[in-house]
């Protein structure tokens, strides 16, 4: 291999890790003209945004379930860009199945302005009494106008489930609607996330916009969006991809990164270097003096890991017609309709297929998979009658252990920012400091502010996140009592009151 350092033209940019914030990277830059290099140690692109082939169903299983939101602006604008924005299904209407087996839709009223737009629909949870329903909307309102110095508490961690439990929420309202809401959106359980994390889901999610609470669902597998149609427009691009390549470090000291050292004990050089691996991975992967150059990372061990878990059936019939549907009082919290699929037994009919999701599955460490599936299978038995009458073809259970990391309280003091000390050094990933948690969106941003650290270096000081949706009058009013727009500097996004960025908001 020739050091890419040696070739004329623009600067050279190696990106060590083909997830999602990698991909970020590598799109922003070789629009700009720079000479991209990516390294994946896998086959395949796309990280945990990725897929994998089931050998006793033979279909491409997602890793996790990856659900985007119409406040996720840079993931659509990173879309749009390279062409695969078709590869996802928008749905305006969320499936709220309540603990009988009622189903009640939410869905925004078009002439009612954010953040009234959602209080008719849920108003109309009525599987939950009407106290509850009001207790909800007025929880809402005080958490969107909590002050900054409320979010974190130094004498007490300041979680959500404390939070709500002092301003009075009832065990229904809790399970019922916040639980539902925040341990999806968030991976995490209301007694162990932060204030502030849930407080940017309400306020981003459902108050700030009269589109932001819209779903976006990939209609293929993950592979095929960020794998194959992504990777070809990348080599489309002139940009190196390097599937099943393993980086043993990136050398250099504190004065600067000098090259990757690869596994097969090969070195390329280049100017620029993006370490975009998990948080667990990137100390290992630089070097001792580049490591020592970078206070930020002494910490990062703090950060802990929450499990996701999908339960894959295929029955002989479909179940239901909903593409999706949110469960309420069950250990399954989402289900996903795949459509009808070929088996590998090529039987006449069709498979149909459903993944159950369950976030923060901290709680099935230790049982058995097949108890697991069969609570599983009893709730959608229970739901939906042509659960009962169906015959199960094949199933798989999937945990990741390490899906997410956690947003527990204090958790932005330990994230590092995109530009480190080292000045052709970045870091990307969705654990670095986003103001987000661990979403598809918050690895596109870390992307893109390691991509603007990278031309800001070059002395071309240029913008690349997308604007967050606009919030109207009537929203600005009433959340936080009136805001100020955000400042550049601040990767949080959003808006603020005049201080510091809020997690995620």
């Amino acid at each position: 291999m020739t050091d890419s350092s040696e070739q004329s033209g623009e600067p050279s940019v190696a990106i060590v890790g083909g997830g999602l914030a990698g991909l970020a990277v590598a799109v922003a830059l070789c629009e700009r003209g720079l000479r991209v290099a990516l390294f994946e140690a896998r086959r395949r692109l796309g990280g945990r945004a990725g897929s994998f082939r089931d050998p006793r169903s033979g279909q491409q299983l997602d890793r996790c379930q990856h659900v985007s939101m119409g406040c996720c602006t840079n993931l659509a604008d990173f879309c749009r860009r390279t062409g695969i924005a078709g590869a996802f299904r928008r749905h305006r209407r969320l499936h709220f199945i309540g603990p009988r087996g009622t189903r009640h839709d939410l869905a925004a009223v078009g002439w009612l302005p954010a953040p009234l737009h959602l209080l008719p629909g849920l108003l109309r949870l009525g599987y939950l009494r009407l106290g509850d329903r009001l207790s909800i909307l007025r929880a809402m309102a005080r958490l969107a106008r909590l002050p900054q110095d409320r979010l974190e508490d130094a004498g007490q961690p300041a979680t959500i489930g404390r939070w709500l439990r002092g301003c009075g929420q009832s065990e229904e309202a809790t399970g019922g609607f916040w639980s539902v809401v925040l341990v999806s959106a968030l991976s995490e359980t209301l007694d162990r996330a932060s204030l502030a994390a849930a407080r940017k889901v309400v306020v981003d999610g459902f108050l700030a916009s009269a589109r932001a609470y819209e779903l976006e669902i990939p209609a293929v597998p993950l592979a095929e969006i960020y794998d194959h149609r992504l990777g070809d427009w990348l080599t489309a691009q002139r940009v190196e991809v390097h599937r099943g390549t393993r980086v043993r470090q990136i050398e250099g000291n504190g004065g600067g990164a000098e090259a990757l050292r690869l596994a097969d004990g090969s070195r390329r050089a280049f100017d620029f270097f993006v370490a975009a691996v998990p948080w667990r991975k990137v100390r290992g992967l630089l070097a001792e003096p580049l490591g020592a150059a970078i206070p930020s990372l002494e910490r990062i061990g703090e950060i802990h890991p929450a499990p996701i878990t999908a339960v894959h059936f295929w029955f002989d019939r479909p179940i239901t017609p909903l593409p999706h549907a949110v469960l309420v009082g069950r250990l399954g919290q989402w289900v996903f309709n795949k459509g009808p699929r070929p088996l590998p037994d090529a039987s006449a009919r069709p498979a149909h297929g459903y993944q159950v999701v369950i976030s923060a599955s901290h709680g099935l460490a230790g049982r058995r998979r097949e108890e697991v599936v069969a609570q599983v299978r009893g709730e959608l038995e229970a739901i939906w009658p042509e659960a009962r009458r169906a015959t199960l073809l094949a199933w798989r259970m999937v945990t990741e252990p390490e899906a997410v990391f956690s947003v527990r309280p204090g958790l932005d003091r330990l994230r590092p920012a995109q530009q480190t000390p080292v000045a052709n050094l970045m870091l990307a990933g969705d654990w670095t400091a986003t103001g987000w948690p661990a979403t598809m969106e918050g690895a596109v941003r870390s992307g893109h502010l390691a991509a603007e650290a990278i031309l800001r270096a070059l002395g071309r000081e240029q913008a690349i996140l997308a604007p967050d949706p606009a919030m109207g009058c009537v929203a600005r009013c009433l959340i936080r009592g009136g805001l100020k727009p955000r400042e550049r500097s601040q990767p949080g996004g959003g808006w603020r009151e005049g201080g510091p960025a809020h997690f995620w908001a």
